[in-house]
């Protein structure tokens, strides 16, 4: 059957975005009984919900001319001039190469979590280079894959040391130097579990002898410290050591390549930021931050940890190791509710060092080091008392009642300092300054004297005590020594990219993942200077535009989901969680009810939801759900009956981790309520609800919101990731506040501001800022109505793929006539109870076919959580009904024994182009349906049904998986998590 292809109406941004065409859309509703979205909606979803947002409230849509004008006024209104300020963050120079091949290639950007090894060959790669540059600079065994930024880094080393410990002490020393935003995270982890946190000047035994004395589980010492000063902590370690305490050290990644690093110093753990390799600084994110550890603590690392193994050829691959430590498996026994990381950040940073090499890195932290022994001997000669401590890139300048006028000289000339208080200012250094602008700043001082540009710090005086100095080399394997030019390196990027698959390939169904449209035209901002050159801590007039676009996004995020306040600090799901749990408690504590400190979480709910209420101080309590998969609520009842007076919250998911609208939602607030608890509504599966119903109306007092799922950021490989926080006005002083100290000042739904006092989350105040403008033109483009269609869109799409598939494969739960929310979940047991097909082998398959797999056994064993989103258009989601209908034929042809069980095309799978163009072949089925599966029989089918294909899907590119399935048993019996040499891969 043949027809001609329905044209687009219009030509707004939103009928680009959505995937369906009007002819098709039609179809789909029509083998679903309803006229229009808004008809399905009703259908699908309860009445009570139902609650469309005010079309005042947002701006129409603009297009994509109108918001690329927008955007450019905005950052026009930035001004971030020359930076110096330092505290974490520092100027960095993108090599062009990584920026366009990487930052800006949708292969890399638009990849979801390596959860499918087999399909994420490139981006492990690449992880690993990442690992490898870690473990070679801090001199220890094993690093993970990143984590959101530096003062997490440090707060979940906090917690490792807790852990690891032997000491039976509660107390945690500090430096009393250490930056202004680690030690704000620090303390709210620490009130939240109980730890003490004690300060002392780790560079004076006399201030932390007697500290180290009365016990503690750990230290964390800064090198250099937040004042720039460089110090030996061998002392320190040795004697935390003997009092059986873990030691961390939080340093400068670049200065390492100079410095004596902490593994040859007595370090455990080091922990912080690659921001300055290569990333942006991006008003704050995001930036990835780094763990490594010795030998013996790699299983108490938290977030993933990439691998090497070998695939069922005995092929080397790569896959995350230790996946029994994901969070969705332990709950709230998990080390840590960071289930994600920063791999888009992570790569730039890794192939920062591959680009530049040992001798780069090298060079670059010499000219940063010998830059600032410039300036130090220029402001010396100027009468400034410089002492004689070692430094790296920062100095502190005493002024006595005269520091914020020569801020004010330095900011006329172009350059923000670090003004530390009326009498010091500070000066960082990075690799952007050049020598004319050192001489422009000891001019700025009243000095004429004018240093070499040439002098080093020996020669200035300045030499470091020779334990300081690193004497062994590191980034010695080859991946970090074979790139030197431009064409090698663009094609090592390439080539990583090819062995990849993202949404530039094809649909990724995932459940609970929303792997939407990322526009082009949203993602532009990102690289642009005026965004991308901020730092977090410049003055407000010069991020202007930056601080209009975000109160945008607060309010508009406010008045979609039906809150009063909006914080968009929380750079992950997980941190949105634990942000909203924080402020919960916060709340209690200030009505004088401590006690409250139960949380009640559904089985069925995301397995970070638990991790996080432990890591907030609160005791999980599992609500049972019924056999329809809604939350049981005489479970509920009894729970809360039990609990009444502990009960501080419950958390949900709506529409339900399941995949249905659950009808009773409004009863479970209002039990909840009635028994004095907060309500905590998962915004996980928000893009079932954006522009038809409000989280906040229904009952919920708090949210987070993944604008990494619902609002078009995209997913990055794992990261970056942004989580918002939604809330209630009650709930509003409790909210993660700045972790500088300044006063911020956040929208109010209704008119005016309001301030947000509790303990930060991120290191940065915005968190990951750089990536907002995505969902700022996101919104924007879309309006009110783009917004409402494509909720519509993604609801119609996963229920026509469940009506699809539903009479060969079941759909395990549905709600309302039979209708399931924007996702669906397949229940694949009556197929392998059949024919001994297992979910794994058609995940495997489905990468033969030509698709990324959806969620697998998540929220149900044995069963694949599809989401198809609502930019998918109707002849992917064919083509995926038509792989999976071909998949169950290939199951049956195994249950009737004309292929055997032990070798047939799904137990095999997937297939690379290396076996299948080998000699010899002993399978049961032929090279073409190892390789090219299900062509003839989907046409067959398809024409038999009268159903309308575009012939271009026909012709579909073929994906080659680079390797065959990986064998995870093998990688974690022989856990190795640096580069292979490379003759591991030389007889393959």
């Amino acid at each position: 059957m043949t027809s001609t292809r329905p044209s687009r109406q219009g030509d707004t941004f939103s009928s680009r975005h959505v995937g369906a065409i009007t002819g098709d859309r039609g179809r789909m509703l029509g083998t679903l009984g309803a006229d229009s979205l808004t008809r399905l909606i009703e259908l699908a979803a309860p009445a009570d919900i139902l609650d469309p947002v005010d079309a005042a409230s947002l701006p129409a849509a603009t297009d994509e001319a109108g918001v690329r004008r927008e955007l450019t006024a905005l950052a026009a209104r930035n001004h971030p001039g020359r930076p110096l300020i330092g505290r974490g963050y520092h100027g960095t120079v993108t090599p062009a190469v990584i920026r366009r091949n990487v930052l800006e290639n949708p292969s890399w950007y638009t990849a979801y979590t390596p959860y499918q090894p087999e399909i994420s060959q490139g981006r492990l790669e690449a992880l690993i280079n990442f690992q490898q540059m870690v473990e070679d600079l801090t001199a220890l065994d094993v690093a993970n894959s990143s984590l959101l930024d530096e003062a997490t880094a440090a707060a979940e080393a906090m917690l490792l040391a807790r852990r690891a410990s032997r000491a039976k002490s509660r107390r945690f020393l500090i430096g009393d130097a250490v930056l202004d935003q680690v030690r704000a995270v620090l303390a709210g982890r620490a009130e939240a579990l109980d730890i003490e946190l004690v300060e002392a000047d780790l560079t004076d035994p006399r201030s932390w002898g007697p500290q180290v004395e009365q016990g503690c589980f750990g230290v964390l010492a800064d090198y250099p410290d937040g004042h720039g000063r460089i110090w030996h902590p061998g002392d320190l370690f040795e004697a935390v050591h003997a009092a059986k305490g873990i030691c961390v050290a939080e340093c400068d990644i670049l200065a390492l390549a100079l410095l004596t690093p902490p593994g040859e110093m007595g370090a455990d753990v080091a922990v912080g930021s690659t921001q300055r390799f290569g990333v942006p600084l991006g008003f704050g994110g995001p930036h990835a931050g780094y763990m490594a550890v010795r030998k013996g603590l790699e299983r108490q690392l938290p977030g993933r940890l990439v691998g090497a193994s070998r695939d069922a050829d005995g092929i080397p691959a790569y896959r995350l190791a230790l996946q029994t430590r994901e969070q969705h498996i332990r709950r709230d026994r998990a080390t840590s509710n960071i289930c994600t990381a920063q791999v888009l950040l992570a790569v730039m940073a890794g192939m920062y060092a591959v680009w530049h090499g040992p001798r780069g890195i090298r060079r670059i932290a010499t000219r940063v080091h010998a830059q600032t022994v410039r300036l130090a001997e220029g402001l010396r000669a100027a009468g400034f008392p410089i002492g004689v401590e070692p430094f790296f890139d920062t100095l502190r300048i005493r002024v006595p009642g005269g520091a914020r006028n020569l801020w004010e000289a330095a900011r006329t000339a172009g350059f923000t300092l670090d003004l530390i208080d009326d009498d010091t200012l500070g000066i960082s250094l990075d690799e952007t300054v050049t020598d004319e602008e050192v001489a422009d700043l000891v001019g700025l001082c009243g000095s004429a004297h004018d240093p070499a540009p040439a002098v080093t710090g020996a020669d200035a005086g300045w030499e470091w005590p020779t334990a300081l100095i690193r004497t062994s080399d590191y980034l010695t394997h080859p991946v970090f020594n074979s790139f030197g030019s431009e064409t090698a390196m663009m094609r090592y990027l390439k080539r990583l990219a090819d062995r990849d698959f993202g949404l530039d390939r094809g649909m990724i169904p995932l459940g609970s993942c929303t792997m939407k449209l990322n526009a082009a035209i949203e993602m532009e901002p990102i690289s642009w200077p005026a965004f991308a050159d901020l730092h977090p801590y410049a003055p407000a007039s010069d991020a202007e535009g930056s601080l209009a676009m975000i109160a945008d996004l607060e309010t508009w995020l406010a008045q979609l989901t039906g809150y009063d306040t909006v914080s968009l600090q929380p750079n992950a799901g997980s941190q949105g969680e634990y942000a909203g749990l924080l402020a919960i408690r916060g709340y209690h504590h200030s009505r004088g009810e401590d006690g409250r400190r139960v949380c009640l979480v559904p089985s069925s709910a995301h397995g970070t939801n638990a991790a996080s209420a432990a890591l907030a101080g609160m005791r999980v309590v599992v609500v049972a759900s019924d056999e329809a998969g809604n939350i049981d609520l005489a479970d509920l009842a009894a729970k809360i009956a039990t609990h009444s007076d502990e009960l501080a919250a419950i958390m949900i998911t709506y529409p339900s981790t399941h995949g249905v609208y659950e009808t009773q939602v409004r009863r479970v607030c209002r039990m909840v309520h009635d028994a004095g608890g907060q309500v905590y509504i998962d915004g996980a599966n928000l893009n079932a609800l954006v522009g038809v119903a409000r989280p906040g109306e229904i009952g919920g007092d708090v949210s987070h919101l993944n604008l990494h799922k619902t609002f078009a950021i995209p997913h990055g490989g794992g990261g970056p990731g942004v989580g918002p926080l939604a809330a209630k006005a009650h709930l509003a002083p409790f909210m993660p506040g700045s972790p500088v100290g300044t006063r911020v000042d956040h929208p109010l739904a209704g008119g005016g501001t309001v301030e947000h006092s509790g303990h930060p989350v991120a290191a940065a105040t915005f968190g990951s800022a750089g990536v907002l403008p995505i969902s700022w033109a996101y919104i924007r483009l879309m309006g009110l109505d783009g917004l409402r269609e494509a909720t519509g869109q993604a609801v119609l799409n996963a229920n026509y793929v469940a009506r699809r598939l539903g009479s060969r494969i079941p759909v395990l739960y549905t709600g309302a006539n039979g209708l399931v929310a924007h996702e669906c979940i397949l229940d694949l047991r009556p197929l392998t109870h059949d024919t001994g097909i297992t979910v794994d082998d058609v995940a495997k398959r489905l990468i033969d076919y030509g698709f990324h797999a959806p969620t697998m056994s998540f929220p149900v064993s044995g069963t694949l959580m599809v989401e198809p989103t609502e930019s998918e258009d109707l002849s992917e989601l064919d083509r995926f009904c038509e792989a999976m209908l071909a998949i169950v034929d290939e199951a049956g042809k195994v249950a009737a024994g004309d292929w055997p069980a032990d070798d047939n095309p799904l137990v095999n799978a997937p297939h690379p182009a290396a076996r299948l163009l080998d000699d010899e072949w002993h399978h049961p089925y032929s090279r073409r349906e190892a390789a090219y599966p299900g062509m003839v029989a989907s046409a067959t089918r398809d024409a038999e049904a009268g159903l309308h294909v575009n012939p271009v899907t026909r012709i579909q590119a073929k994906y080659w998986p680079p390797v065959g399935r990986i064998d995870n048993a093998y990688g974690d019996r022989h856990l190795v998590c640096s580069c292979p040499p490379p003759e591991a891969f030389e007889e393959h």
